[in-house]
């Protein structure tokens, strides 16, 4: 297997020059050292820590995987705007995301607890070590060693037949487009929407097909530069016994259908 080339020094420079920024005003604006962002320009800092990747890349707001791999100074100006409004080519579940975790004294992974009152801070501080390492924190038997889990409860209707209050634990997907059709996932939304328990399958478009378990609820897509995470259900966690789908439940169906089919 051929080694994958680097352009991380050539595209900070390029994409800063694009800018028509100094060294000095950008290291300011990253709040860094101008003799830090030189070394990263000049091929100085072979391993880049996380904290700089994350800094640039949301500098630039281009991935990071795309900061790495592709030589921005060969793309046309129409590529590039479109890497920036987020039209990545590693959009589609490939791109390096930086996961925070916690370990217990045993250097294994915790399951984190996202509470309800958790979760806009979570949107906006779901890779930052500090506020992960502040969230309830829960180990569990029989998961995997090889998966990352996170804990989310459940709100609402549009999950049922698992019941509102129920802690739903997730395994982290990386790779988006892997997912199999109708895969049941937590997906963590960007801006002011919610997180949302659905069936997820990965539309040839890019964009995510979102289907509720409650068959009340009209399946929708989403582009997948509105998602910050995914994370695959794997069991849940509740004091009650789901129920069978109640006469409302149904009758909200067959609402649902009429309006679909007068509105055609």
């Amino acid at each position: 297997m051929s080694q994958q080339k680097i352009f991380w020094a050539e595209n900070v420079k390029f994409l800063r020059q694009r800018k028509k920024m100094s060294q000095e005003a950008m290291a300011e604006t990253l709040g860094i050292s101008r003799s830090k962002l030189n070394a990263h320009e000049n091929g100085h800092t072979v391993n880049p820590p996380v904290e700089d990747l994350i800094r640039i890349s949301e500098f630039f707001k281009i991935s990071i995987d795309s900061l790495l791999k592709i030589e921005m100074a060969k793309l046309g100006e129409l590529k590039l705007r479109e890497l920036e409004a987020g039209n990545d080519v590693y959009t589609a579940g490939k791109n390096i995301r930086v996961l925070a975790i916690t370990v217990n004294k045993d250097n294994k992974e915790n399951i984190e607890y996202v509470p309800v009152k958790a979760r806009a801070g979570y949107r906006s501080s779901y890779n930052d070590p500090e506020f992960i390492a502040d969230l309830p924190k829960y180990s569990f038997p029989g998961l995997s060693p090889n998966a990352t889990y996170r804990m989310f409860p459940t709100v609402g209707d549009s999950m049922l037949p698992i019941p509102a209050g129920s802690d739903l634990i997730t395994s982290y997907v990386q790779d988006w487009s892997g997912i199999r059709a109708g895969t049941l996932c937590v997906v963590i939304l960007n801006g002011e929407q919610d997180f949302v328990f659905k069936k997820v399958s990965f539309q040839k478009d890019g964009t995510l097909l979102l289907e509720s378990l409650n068959e009340a609820y009209a399946p929708y897509t989403v582009q997948v530069s509105d998602v910050l995470e995914i994370w695959q259900f794997e069991r849940f966690i509740s004091k009650d016994i789901p129920d069978r789908a109640t006469d409302l439940d149904e009758l909200k169906m067959m609402i649902a259908d009429i309006k679909k089919t007068l509105g055609k």
